[in-house]
């Protein structure tokens, strides 16, 4: 009888030796203080399962990293989209159409109390009243208001 050798382990695609060359250049990629707490925490880039843990620790603590340089309105529009993972269409349709409707509200409450009274056109037509000496490149334009 042969001896039959045991398939190949691999890990996405990886195989051992790969997933540990990507965990090193992944780890040196992480802040100082999350190194010392990967080291405290026992994880380890030797043997299949500590290299796999290893490897999903390190894309965690990368990819917290992408949320920490997010302004706060990026913040808030990748919350909403997670959140309309969890909702049906119908659900996502009614929440638009009561916030544009209140949007709309808003916006005529504000028109009742800054009423805008004067009309401000803009004229971007070459002969201005005012001559200026000209330069190269550069444009006047008048504002009138009615």
């Amino acid at each position: 009888m042969a001896y039959q050798k045991d398939k190949k382990r691999n890990f996405r695609g990886m195989s051992y030796r790969v997933v540990q060359l990507a965990n090193s250049k992944n780890r040196s990629k992480l802040h100082k203080e999350d190194q010392v707490w990967l080291k405290e925490n026992f994880y380890k880039n030797i043997g299949w399962d500590n290299v796999i843990n290893l490897s999903q620790k390190i894309e965690e603590f990368i990819g917290n990293y992408q949320f920490e340089e997010l302004t706060l309105e990026e913040l808030f529009i990748e919350a909403d989209r997670i959140g309309n993972r969890y909702l049906t269409n119908q659900e996502i349709n009614d929440y638009n159409q009561s916030l544009s409707k209140k949007v709309n509200e808003v916006a005529e409450e504000i028109d009742k109390q800054f009423p805008e009274t004067a009309i401000e056109f803009i004229d971007f037509s070459q002969n201005t009243n005012i001559k200026y000496k000209k330069k190269p490149n550069h444009k006047t334009y008048r504002t009138v208001k009615v």
